[in-house]
């Protein structure tokens, strides 16, 4: 069992340090103009963000409010444009300023953020799905229970139901409900990269075609 921080209660793991470390070596091993899944964006745009996320506070309510992403943007922007990209790279690699670099805040902070956006470079290039990992997987599930399932369940104007490959699951899809199946890893992203998650949704017919929909999903 992972410790637990007395100040949080987060269970200290270490997915953000292995996404981050990853996430460095593929962006060093493809180059500055190799596709993402965030479209748009290139690698170089990819690091960029990080670097800005991470180092510029004062970008960082554009992130999420979005009368505010233009400056965001901007800003990000001018650190690709004026930095080399191993630099940009090494600076992502580097992690976080204090305090963000404490372990238990870089945990609960960038577990999420670095696992999407490693697999927002992986997925486009060509790069097998990664197996199952205890750690990794417990991490997701933990975020998924926090709020995953009632936002999917939200978007679908109805009841889902995620169900991991051991049986385990988050909400009861009931008989007008959806079930939705699939690794940890792709029912996280079912929520983030829709269009990328490879899921099985299993319901009513309408129902299911409704959050196809509303997720942006072709099938």
């Amino acid at each position: 069992m992972s410790p637990r921080s007395v100040l949080t209660g987060w269970p200290f793991t270490h997915v953000a340090e292995a996404e981050r470390a990853a996430l460095c070596d593929l962006l060093d091993e493809l180059g500055p103009d190799a596709p993402t899944l965030c479209v748009g964006w290139t690698t170089a745009d990819m690091a960029a963000h990080l670097v800005t996320r991470e180092r510029r506070p004062d970008a960082g309510p554009g992130l999420v409010i979005g009368r505010l992403h233009g400056w965001t943007e901007r800003v990000e922007q001018r650190r690709r444009d004026s930095t080399p990209y191993a630099e940009l790279v090494q600076l992502v690699r580097d992690g976080p300023p204090f305090p963000m670099r404490l372990p238990v805040v870089h945990e609960a902070a960038n577990a999420a953020e670095y696992f999407v956006h490693h697999e927002d470079v992986r997925r486009p290039n060509g790069r097998a799905p990664r197996p199952a990992d205890p750690e990794r997987d417990a991490a997701l599930w933990r975020q998924l229970r926090l709020g995953g399932a009632r936002a999917l369940s939200k978007r679908a104007g109805g009841a889902v139901q995620l169900e991991r490959p051991d049986g385990e699951h988050i909400g009861t899809a009931g008989p007008d409900g959806i079930r939705i199946r699939g690794t940890v890893d792709e029912l996280f992203l079912l929520g983030m990269r829709p269009e990328a998650a490879v899921v099985v949704m299993d319901g009513p017919p309408e129902a299911v075609s409704r959050l196809q929909s509303a997720l942006g999903r072709a099938d």
